[in-house]
């Protein structure tokens, strides 16, 4: 039962259940076997008439009959509709009802015997009463069986209402799957529409376009934020008014429609009287107003945050149903609009992107020409200052080598110690303008800063002595005074770079005089103690690692500014209103800071409190040479004994005639025999007329033939007979153009400038070696 009530019963089922209720609670009376001949004044009736008492048993005879043809039709008909039909829970019931029906039949069907005289009367009336005390069980067994089919009929019934409910809103949620299909198609169709095109007005004009079509739009328009976002401006517009009133065309953006649109990011319905509304028209009358925003992204969106972060710029867009008031702004037609704002806004904000690159694009394409134009203004011009600094530098250093040459020739001569000491100087003096010059084209052509430092054994005590000498000249010129002071103590063979320690100790010298010309300049050097001056932070250097003992040497240089000078410079500096840094020694000091601080030192500079006087100090650290019995070459720009080398045939090859003939006066001022010539051909030919030079001397830097071509072919023009050495004159001595000399055939180099101590060094030590 409760199986059956579960299922689900269908509707022909209710119909026959009723039916056979009906007969169950109101069954037909089955005919009395009576015998009406007996009944009083029946006799008496007119036998011929309609309701003659033959003539109604015969109706009851013909309807028992009848009754009992139906009752027995009636179960064939339910076992027929039991077999077709899923009714397995209820076919006992079935079954019951059948047999009801079947016995209320018979019932009938005895009835019909019942009429007329029979001569088994017992018989009939024993089989008609057991035919209805059957009838009467099987009844009372379906009633009560129908007490407890009622309930589940019932709630089948409840269910059947229940599952019709859920059928009806399944035919809307389908109403609605098939609108929803319909938008979604033309939302694809206007999605196709928008995306054929990257430029936004043409965007803008193809969604009023469509939206139009598919909407029947009486009118359509945008509305646009102005740069100040104050005012929304009537920027595009599917159908123009024929009179356009100029105030119509902005709307304040504090306007409470455009703000009601703003807040949501729904569709919005409009009054037909707002004032959005009325500057959309494009006539005097419309129907139903829509609006509903667009945002507008940019690059700057993207810039730090999302967009919802960032503040985002709204454009509005309003449409329009025509007047005739047969279209109306439904649910469908508003999800239409929103889906494809949200299109358009994506649209828009891609096409924004787009331009917005597009512009990037072509500011950086006009900035990267403007880049290669000053790079290739850049190069021209470096092109041009490290051919001007190479002619300037080949201008300067030409007669600067020839100086110092001659100058090494006069230290030979006889003189008194005046004289001496200033011949010295100036020998000092040039080698270190020349140093400072080879500096100086070495990084412009390098394009960087940095220096080789050329450390060898020099005599510390002997580099005093040169410098002091400088600066007592130097003070002589300017009319200052000068005193110095050396420590004793003092190693007196050290390695370093002697060269570059020198023009930092004239730097100091130079700038301090500059500064003041008038007072007493003093120049102390002492052993510098880094015990007792560690609580100075300018005294702290950096350790270098020397692999023997090392030394700090001190450089104080101090000027006393005299009263007349102190008296000047405070009227002009009340005058100037500004007072002078003695700190800011500028940038020639910066970059002989570095230069110290390359040498594991530090240099800074001192004034008083009262600004009497100033003072520059120099810290250098110096490893010491180990002691030999026989030292190494000194640096010395002098000798004290010059070698000989009387009879030495000597072929001299210089494309500069100065050079070549400083040069040529050098080799004869040590007893060699000199022939000179100007180029590499002509040093060819003399050697191949002449075989009996035992020495060549060439420039390296000559023209048409350089000096590595000129020493192979003189190796190889003497291959079979004896070889000649040769030495090299060059302006640098790195080791790239040692190794090309070596793979040359070259035995000698000098650097340039050629003095007298020099070639005769190199050249002893060749002949010594070969």
């Amino acid at each position: 039962m409760v199986g059956a009530a579960r299922r689900g019963i269908p509707s022909s089922v209710w119909v026959l259940l009723l039916f056979l209720s009906s007969l169950l609670l109101f069954p037909p009376p089955a005919a009395a076997a009576v015998d009406f001949s007996h009944c009083g004044g029946c006799d008496d009736a007119d036998d011929a008439g309609l309701w003659a008492t033959d003539n109604i048993l015969q109706c009851q005879k013909v309807s028992d009959f009848l009754i009992a043809a139906a009752y027995f039709s009636i179960p064939l008909e339910l076992l027929y509709f039991a077999t077709c039909s899923d009714l397995f829970p209820l076919k006992w019931i079935v079954l019951q009802f059948g047999a009801f029906i079947v016995l209320c039949g018979l019932t009938h069907l005895i009835t019909v015997f019942t009429y007329e005289p029979q001569p088994h009367l017992f018989h009939l009336v024993l089989a008609l009463t057991v035919a209805k005390f059957l009838t009467a069980l099987v009844s009372f067994a379906t009633a009560i069986t129908l007490l407890t089919l009622i309930p589940q009929l019932l709630r089948v019934k409840v269910r059947e209402n229940f599952l019709m409910n859920k059928a009806r809103e399944l035919d809307r949620e389908v109403g609605m799957m098939k609108r929803k299909e319909e938008a979604s198609w033309h939302v694809r169709m206007l999605t196709q529409e928008i995306r054929k095109s990257l430029d936004r007005h043409t965007i803008l004009y193809t969604t009023m376009v469509e939206l139009s079509k598919t909407l029947e739009l009486q009118n359509c328009a945008v509305w646009m934020p102005d740069e100040s976002r104050s005012e929304m401006i009537l920027t595009h517009q599917l159908r123009e008014r024929d009179i356009m009133d100029p105030q119509n065309r902005s709307i304040s953006v504090h306007d409470p429609d455009v703000l009601e649109i703003k807040a949501t990011k729904d569709a919005v319905v409009l009054a037909p009287e707002s004032a959005l509304a009325v500057a959309s028209r494009s006539k005097l009358e419309a129907g139903p107003v829509a609006a509903i925003r667009m945002p507008m992204l940019s690059v700057s969106n993207f810039k730090g945050g999302t967009p919802e972060v960032m503040e985002t710029s709204y454009a509005i867009l309003v449409l329009i149903l025509p007047i005739d008031g047969s279209l109306g702004w439904g649910r469908r037609e508003l999800e239409i609009v929103e889906v494809v704002a949200d299109q358009v806004a994506v649209a828009l904000s891609h096409a924004a992107l787009l331009e917005e690159s597009q512009l990037m694009r072509e500011k950086l394409a006009a900035q990267h020409r403007d880049l290669l134009r000053a790079k290739h203004e850049a190069m021209r011009a470096g092109e041009a200052r490290n051919s001007f600094q190479s002619a300037m530098y080949d201008g300067m250093r030409r007669p600067m080598h020839s100086i110092l040459g001659l100058v090494s020739m006069m230290q030979q001569e006889s003189m008194n110690p005046e004289q001496r000491l200033v011949m010295d100087a100036i020998a000092k003096t040039s080698s270190v303008a020349s140093t400072l010059m080879n500096d100086v084209m070495q990084t412009s052509t390098m394009n960087h800063e940095h220096l080789s430092l050329v450390r060898r054994p020099f005599n510390l005590h002997s580099l005093i002595k040169e410098a002091v000498g400088v600066v007592r000249c130097l003070a002589g010129c300017k009319g200052v005074e000068f005193e110095f002071q050396v420590d004793s103590s003092l190693p007196e063979r050290i390695i370093g770079d002697e060269k570059r320690v020198f023009h930092i100790v004239l730097h100091m010298v130079g700038t301090l005089m500059n500064r003041c010309n008038v007072g007493c300049i003093s120049l102390y050097v002492n052993s510098h103690n880094e015990v007792e001056e560690r609580h100075n932070q300018d005294w702290m250097l950096r350790r270098a690692n020397f692999s023997g003992g090392y030394v700090c040497v001190k450089f104080e240089i101090r000027i006393r500014k005299s009263k007349d000078y102190l008296l000047r410079s405070s009227s002009s500096q009340k005058s100037q209103g500004s007072k002078l840094n003695n700190s800011e020694m500028g940038l020639s000091f910066n970059m002989c800071k570095k230069i110290v601080q390359m040498m594991n030192g530090n240099i800074w500079s001192v004034s008083d409190s009262k600004s009497i006087g100033e003072t520059i100090m120099l810290v250098l650290q110096f490893q010491l040479q180990p002691v030999t019995p026989v030292s190494g070459a000194s640096s010395d720009l002098y000798r004290s004994s010059i070698p000989n080398f009387k009879g030495l045939r000597v072929l001299l090859a210089d494309s500069d005639d100065t050079n070549r003939a400083v040069t040529h006066r050098l080799l004869e001022k040590l007893g060699c025999r000199v022939l000179s010539v100007a180029s590499g051909i002509q040093c060819m030919n003399s050697f191949a007329a002449e075989s009996s030079f035992q020495l060549v001397i060439l420039d390296l830097a000559m023209q048409t033939m350089d000096g590595f071509e000129l020493a192979l072919a003189i190796r190889k023009f003497s291959s079979n007979s004896w070889l000649p050495l040769i030495v090299a004159l060059a302006a640098r001595t790195d080791d790239n153009v040692r190794d090309r000399c070596q793979r040359s055939g070259i035995n000698g180099l000098i650097q340039k400038p050629v003095t007298l101590a020099a070639l005769g060094d190199e050249l002893y030590r060749v002949l010594q070696n070969n």
